[in-house]
């Protein structure tokens, strides 16, 4: 969180940049140390490749969100892994609605935008992954939550570009929310795996 508190300081941009990078990164090593098995691994590319898209931001907004859609293909090839085997059928229906409208509300917020169709694409990939988190084997309330956390960050994001772009409310609420997130799905993930699997 000393990113959110330090951001406005007068701090070297590199420095500012490096902080930013390395909350996520804890996650990764933290994911990497915690369980040897082949779905703990595959969690830190997950956190890695998102801890490298906050850095790639700074410099450039495409290629960071490059970068965070291979961590979305990362993080559902993780969840189709640990699928749910009994669902009821709110959760299914919730899980739909996270895929879908999603995309739908990322267009509906930048449509008049040049990167409409950019970000319209991504948000496919981003409500794709919260769907599949949520109907994971992994607790609904931590990993399924967290994912649904990144997607709030990241259509407050899109809100920025334009119909928010002169509030404060997305400066305020994106860093919390993206970190919170990603907080719990790693958190949530290696725990399942340590009370569940065997390491390796």
């Amino acid at each position: 969180m000393a990113y959110f508190v330090l951001s406005d300081a007068r701090i070297p941009g590199i420095g500012i940049i490096a902080l930013k990078g390395a909350g996520v990164a804890c996650l990764s090593v933290y994911a990497w140390l915690r369980h040897s098995s082949a779905d703990a691994r595959l969690l830190a590319v997950v956190m890695a490749l998102s801890a490298l898209g906050d850095i790639g931001m700074e410099f450039y907004t495409a290629i960071g969100g490059g970068i965070f859609l291979v961590s979305h293909l990362f993080a559902m090839a993780l969840y189709l892994r640990n699928r749910r085997q009994n669902m009821v059928a709110s959760q299914k229906l919730f899980a739909v609605a996270l895929a879908f409208l999603t995309p739908f509300v990322a267009w509906q917020l930048v449509s008049s935008t040049a990167d409409a169709a950019a970000v319209t694409v991504y948000a496919l990939a981003l409500g794709a992954m919260a769907g599949l988190a949520w109907t994971s084997s992994f607790p609904r309330y931590r990993v399924g939550l967290g994912a649904v956390l990144f997607v709030i960050s990241d259509l407050l994001i899109f809100a920025q570009m334009d119909i928010l772009a002169q509030s404060p409310i997305p400066a305020w609420l994106i860093w919390p929310t993206y970190y919170a997130g990603q907080f719990l799905i790693a958190t949530g993930v290696i725990q399942t795996l340590r009370n569940e699997l065997q390491p390796e």
